[in-house]
């Protein structure tokens, strides 16, 4: 596993996924295929993860799949809240992993996402700033250490226009990285369907 740099490990695993933990500092990119669709490899291009979405879908939902193409879970909105919400949940709802709640402004965004870990322990991760600037970090908000980092990259004018982003994402040892990108890829839903003008405190 490559990474841009390096991340101090996190005191507590945070990790549902066992087999999804970054056993060391791992950078991968993140790409936005279609509006719905997202590839995550390594910086040597190695296939992480990929993402696919369904577009008549009224809530959205994106399935998740492992390195081998094993489902993970599903992301699925939530309707009727103030701010946007997403659950990552088994095929079916049988089972919640995670919840992730954002709110965007124009200046600002803000997000937290909860879940409980393999151990029973119940965490939390929380992104402040701009989602939009070039860096924003995801903070384990019980120790305060950064449980990833992400560095965001503008392409062509052709890839603006279409709305498709691209961008790094650098994820501490002892962080499972299936839950780090389910939580950028509904920190870009949120933002790509203009959900920031509701004021809520998270």
């Amino acid at each position: 596993m490559a990474a841009a740099y390096q991340l101090p490990p996190v005191p507590q695993p945070l990790v549902v996924f066992g087999h999804m933990i970054a056993n060391q500092t791992v950078t991968l990119v993140l790409k936005e295929k279609s509006f719905d669709d997202f590839t995550i490899k390594g910086l040597d291009g190695m296939r992480w993860m990929h993402i696919e979405g369904k577009i008549a879908s009224i809530h959205g939902r994106k399935k998740v799949f492992d390195p081998s193409g094993a489902h993970l879970f599903d992301i699925v909105k939530e309707l009727l809240h103030w701010h946007a919400t997403y659950n990552c949940e088994a095929e079916g709802g049988s089972r919640q992993y995670m919840q992730v709640k954002s709110k965007f402004s124009f200046f600002s965004s803000r997000a937290n996402a909860t879940f409980t870990t393999s151990q029973g322990m119940p965490a939390k991760l929380a992104m402040t700033g701009n989602w939009m600037d070039t860096t924003a970090d995801i903070v384990d908000t019980a120790s305060g250490a950064v449980a990833a980092r992400i560095d965001r990259k503008l392409f062509n004018a052709r890839e603006l226009f279409l709305g498709h982003q691209t961008y790094h994402v650098t994820i501490a040892p002892g962080v499972d990285v299936a839950l780090i990108i389910a939580m950028c890829v509904c920190l870009d839903a949120t933002q790509n369907e203009g959900q920031g003008a509701a004021c809520t405190i998270l």
